[in-house]
């Protein structure tokens, strides 16, 4: 099994817009469980403790393997999301882990 972790900064306009955001791709990101072939979990949480450096928000998504992962990573419905994500994000940072 394999652990994709990316975590993200947000540029918004203040509190609320970047709270909307980061619910509105939480919505669309879990939303791709039972789409993606492979993808077995995915959760996604705002920063919990505003400390400075923290990113904004995280997704932890569990996927079967390796060949699960290239298919998340080019599959249309995750290409949707990153699109959205991509409209707000001014930072990205991923690891993947073999579990």
């Amino acid at each position: 099994m394999i652990r994709h972790i990316v975590m993200f900064g947000v540029d918004a306009a203040d509190d609320q817009d970047r709270n909307d955001k980061i619910t509105e791709a939480a919505v669309r990101l879990e939303k791709l469980v039972g789409v993606v072939p492979g993808l077995r979990s995915m959760t996604v949480s705002a920063n919990g403790v505003d400390l400075e450096g923290n990113y904004d928000f995280a997704l932890v998504a569990d996927l079967d393997d390796a060949e699960a992962l290239s298919v998340y990573a080019t599959h249309p419905a995750h290409l949707e999301v990153s699109a959205f994500i991509g409209t707000f994000k001014n930072a990205r940072a991923a690891i993947d882990i073999e579990l």
